[in-house]
C-alpha cells in the first residue's frame, strides 16, 4: 500500500503494517513522541494496522487533538481505578473535556475528598503498571452480552441506542474492559501528569429525570509544568473570583433579594461608567447614532421578530392593559422600529444604531454565576443597515472595531464562525450568502478561524469572538450576526438609485457582549487592580501625621481641579496601616506627605504592585497622572 505523508513523500508498505512501525520508518524520535494517527481524515490507535492507500499524519504532543486523547486515556484510567476500589460501581460515561476529563458512576456510598486520595493513588499503581490499551471490535449482541453479563447497565442502554448492523468497539486495559470509540494512547504508562481535581453530581444523560450519578473530574497534561501551571492558575482563579473582589472592593453586590440580578453599587459605577463613556467615543468616531428603545413591547412585535416561536423559554412575560407584553431578551426588535420610523434612500447607508440596552433572560438558578452568567444584563448592541455591496466592508469594519477594544485592555482572542442551526428561519439560499460574506470579510483580513457547525442565530450565522485573559482562560464576547430574516419580516426598505423600494441587509454585533459579564471579566483579569483610567479611586492621599492634613487637602483639591479621582485618608492610624489599606484596595497611587513634602510642593508615590516609586513635585505628578488618565493607558 501508498502511504502519503505530512512532509509530501510516499512511501510503499506491506498491508496491515501498524501506525506505530510506519512512525518509526519515519524517525525514532517520532515513534517516540507519537500520541496516535489520523489517517485519511480518522483519528486512529497506533496500533491500528493499515490496509489501504490513504494519507498518514502521526500526532504528537503538539498537536490538538491529542491532548483530547492522552486525557481521554486517563479518564479510562481513573475508571479502572474506582473499579478496583469499589466492585460494585456501574460505569456510566468518562469524555475528555476542555480542560481535563470526568468519569460518571453509579456507586451505592458517597464519595468525598478522602476518596480521591484514594483513587488517585490506585491510578497511580495502573499507570506504573503500563498495561497496554487493546481495542476490540463486537458485534451489538455480543457487546450487550459482555456489558449485560458485567453488570454494566449504562453501556448496555447506550448499546442499545445503536443500529442493529453497528460494529462496537472496546478497550481492554488488564482486566478492565470499558465501551468506547477511541482512539486511546498505547498504554496506561503513558499517562503521567495527572490530578483528580473535585466531585459532582450529574443526571445520567443529562435528564433530570434520571438518576443522580457521581462525577469525578479531573486533569491532565503531557509535561509536569503544564500541570503545576494549570494548577496554579487555578488558584490564582480562586483569588480572583470577581463575586469576591465585587464585595471586597465594594463593586457590586449579589442578594438573595434578586438573584440573577445584580446590584452595582457607587465604585462599581464609577468603572462602569468608564466602560460606557469609552464605548460611547469610539462609536461616535465610527460613525454610529444612539438609540435607546423600551423595555417592554406586546406580543405581536415578538411573534413577527420570531423570538416569539424560537426564543420562548428564555423570556419573561407580563400583561397590560389585557394584553401580552415580553420583557426584551433581545434589542434588535426596538431597533428595527426606529429604523422604519423614517424613508431611507441608499444614500443614507449604512446607517449604524448603537444601543446599551438592559434586557432580561431566563435562566435556570443552577446556572446563574454572578456578573458572568446573570438574568439582567446590558448588552452594548449596534445594529448596521446596508446596501448589499457594503456588506464585507461593514463585516471588516466591526472586526477592527472589537480589535482596537481587546487590544486596548490586552486580551488576545480567537474567532469562530457559527451556521445554520436545526431551528433557523429563512431560505438556504439566504444562508449561504450570509455565511460565505462572513467567511470571505474574516479570509480578505488574513484571519484565522474555526467553523462552529450549527450554533447560529436562528436569523443568521455569526463570528465570535473569543477573548484570551490572563489566566488563559478564554471567554466569548463579541459577535458578529449577518442578518437576511428580519428586514424582511420587518418589511425593511430604502429607495434605491432607480427610485424603487428594496430590502437592506442587516448586522448586530456586540464588543464587549454584556456590559456585566465583561465587568467581571475585567475584575479577574486585573485581579480587582484595574488600569487607572477605570479605578474608582484613582489616588489617595496619606498624610503621616495631623499636622500634615492641611497639605493633603491642598494635594486633593488640586488633583481634583485636574479631573483625578482621589481622596484623603484623615483617619489617625498609623501610615503603615493606611499604606497596607490602600493596597488590599488596589488602589494605583497612593500618595505619602510630611513635612518635606509640605514644605517643597511635592508628594511621595507609591505605585500599586510596584511599592516607592521616589517623589515628583505636585505639579509634575498632576500633569503625568492626568496623561496616562486622558491617554487611558494600561
Amino acid at each position: 500500500m501508498n502511504i502519503s505523508l505530512k512532509d509530501g513523500t510516499i512511501k510503499e508498505f506491506p498491508d496491515r503494517t501498524p501506525i506505530i512501525d510506519i512512525a518509526r520508518e519515519i524517525s525514532g524520535k517520532l515513534a517516540k513522541e507519537a500520541v496516535a494517527g489520523r489517517f485519511n481524515g480518522r483519528l486512529l490507535d497506533l496500533n491500528t494496522n493499515l490496509n489501504e492507500d490513504g494519507y498518514l499524519e502521526i500526532l504528537t504532543s503538539r498537536d490538538e487533538e491529542a491532548l483530547n486523547i492522552y486525557r481521554h486515556t486517563s479518564a479510562h484510567v481513573m475508571a479502572q481505578a474506582v473499579k478496583n476500589l469499589y466492585p460494585d460501581v456501574a460505569l456510566a460515561i468518562g469524555p475528555a473535556i476542555e480542560k481535563g476529563f470526568y468519569y460518571d458512576f453509579d456507586l451505592s456510598e458517597s464519595l468525598g475528598p478522602d476518596a480521591l486520595e484514594a483513587i488517585e493513588a490506585e491510578m497511580a499503581r495502573i499507570i506504573k503498571s503500563d498495561l497496554p490499551l487493546i481495542r476490540c471490535e463486537l458485534n451489538r449482541s455480543e457487546a450487550i452480552q459482555l456489558f449485560t453479563e458485567s453488570g454494566e447497565k449504562y453501556k448496555v442502554e447506550l448499546i442499545e441506542d445503536l443500529p442493529e448492523d453497528s460494529i462496537i468497539s472496546i478497550y481492554r486495559q488488564g482486566d478492565f474492559v470499558d465501551l468506547c470509540a477511541g482512539p486511546h494512547l498505547s498504554s496506561t504508562g503513558k499517562v503521567k501528569n495527572v490530578k483528580l481535581m473535585n466531585l459532582a453530581g450529574a443526571y445520567w444523560r443529562g435528564d433530570e429525570k434520571n438518576k443522580m450519578l457521581q462525577r469525578i473530574y479531573g486533569t491532565s497534561f503531557f509535561k509536569k509544568d503544564q500541570l503545576e501551571d494549570y494548577l496554579y492558575k487555578l488558584e490564582e482563579a480562586k483569588k480572583r473570583d470577581h463575586r469576591k473582589l465585587g464585595k471586597e472592593l465594594g463593586l457590586f453586590v449579589l442578594l438573595d433579594e434578586g438573584p440573577g440580578f445584580p446590584f452595582f453599587l457607587p465604585k462599581g459605577m464609577i468603572v462602569r461608567n468608564e466602560l460606557e463613556k469609552y464605548w460611547r467615543e469610539i462609536h461616535d468616531k465610527a460613525g454610529y447614532m444612539e438609540i435607546r428603545t423600551p423595555m417592554i413591547l406586546n406580543r405581536a412585535l415578538w411573534e413577527r421578530s420570531g423570538h416569539w416561536d424560537h426564543y420562548q423559554e428564555n423570556m419573561y412575560f407580563t400583561e397590560i392593559d389585557e394584553g401580552d407584553y415580553a420583557v426584551k431578551p433581545m434589542n434588535c426588535p426596538g431597533a428595527l422600529l426606529v429604523y422604519k420610523q423614517n424613508l431611507h434612500s441608499y444614500r443614507e447607508l449604512p446607517i449604524k444604531m448603537a444601543e446599551m440596552g438592559l434586557v432580561h433572560r431566563h435562566e435556570m438558578s443552577g446556572v446563574l454565576h454572578g456578573l458572568m452568567r446573570a438574568r439582567a444584563f446590558t448588552q452594548d448592541d449596534a445594529h448596521i443597515f446596508m446596501l448589499p455591496e457594503q456588506i464585507i466592508g461593514e463585516i471588516q469594519g466591526v472586526i477592527d472595531l472589537i480589535d482596537q477594544v481587546y487590544t486596548k485592555f490586552g486580551f488576545s482572542y480567537h474567532v469562530e464562525l457559527s451556521t445554520k442551526p436545526a431551528n433557523a428561519i429563512g431560505s438556504d439560499e439566504d444562508w449561504g450568502m450570509a455565511t460565505e460574506a462572513l467567511k470571505t470579510a474574516m479570509e480578505e483580513k488574513g484571519m484565522d478561524f474555526k467553523i462552529n457547525e450549527g450554533d447560529g442565530a436562528f436569523y443568521g450565522p455569526k463570528i465570535d469572538f473569543h477573548l484570551r485573559d490572563s489566566l488563559d482562560r478564554t471567554w466569548q464576547c463579541g459577535t458578529i450576526q449577518l442578518d437576511f430574516q428580519m428586514p424582511e419580516l420587518f418589511d425593511l426598505t430604502y429607495v434605491g438609485e432607480d427610485g424603487e423600494k428594496h430590502r437592506p441587509v442587516m448586522i448586530h454585533r456586540v464588543v464587549f457582549g454584556s456590559m456585566e459579564r465583561f465587568f467581571g471579566i475585567l475584575t479577574e483579569h486585573y485581579a480587582g487592580a484595574f488600569p487607572v483610567w477605570l479605578a474608582p479611586i484613582q489616588s489617595r492621599i496619606i498624610p503621616i501625621t495631623e499636622r500634615h492634613h492641611d497639605y493633603a487637602k491642598y494635594v486633593a483639591e488640586q488633583m481634583k481641579m485636574a479631573g483625578i479621582r482621589v481622596e484623603v485618608d484623615a483617619r489617625s492610624e498609623k501610615m503603615g496601616y493606611k499604606v497596607r489599606e490602600g493596597q488590599l484596595q488596589k488602589i494605583p497611587y497612593l500618595l505619602v506627605v510630611g513635612d518635606k513634602e509640605a514644605e517643597a510642593r511635592t508628594v511621595s508615590i507609591r505605585r500599586h504592585k510596584e511599592g516607592d516609586a521616589g517623589s515628583q513635585s505636585l505639579h509634575e505628578f498632576v500633569s503625568y497622572l492626568s496623561g496616562e488618565i486622558a491617554n487611558r493607558h494600561n
